[in-house]
């Protein structure tokens, strides 16, 4: 079974730095990295979640593009923990954020992992 835990979260004012973090728990955790994406999303009440940023097996990286260029997502596998470093923060950001797992195998979201997510609030 897979667990994800997200922290990081918090207040911050425009134009600050964030980075989040989302701890993976497995009993499989040696193989997440190399069979599951593992997904930034944002989701503000009342919209739909927004996909922020992928981290592939083949440490390949995909952004959103309101984020491109000032959010950076990289890993360490040692301690099964996945960043999201965010730059130049923007009211527009405000959202809680979630960390999700996805095998690279499924054709849906009917597997994903959810984490409980992180709320982050970028004041004006």
């Amino acid at each position: 079974q897979v667990k994800l835990v997200e922290t990081g979260g918090g207040l911050v004012q425009f134009g600050g730095s964030l980075t989040l973090s989302c701890v993976i728990s497995s009993d499989i955790s040696s193989d997440i990295f190399s069979t599951y994406n593992i997904n930034w999303h944002r989701q503000v009440p009342g919209k739909p979640y927004e996909l922020v940023a992928t981290l592939t097996p083949g440490e390949g990286r995909k952004y959103g593009d309101s984020v491109k260029g000032r959010f950076t997502v990289s890993s360490d596998k040692a301690k099964n923990t996945v960043w999201l470093q965010m730059n130049s923060l923007k009211p527009d950001d405000t959202a809680v954020y979630f960390c999700n797992a996805r095998p690279v195998w499924a054709a849906s979201n009917a597997v994903d992992i959810w984490g409980q997510g992180t709320q982050v609030t970028v004041s004006s």
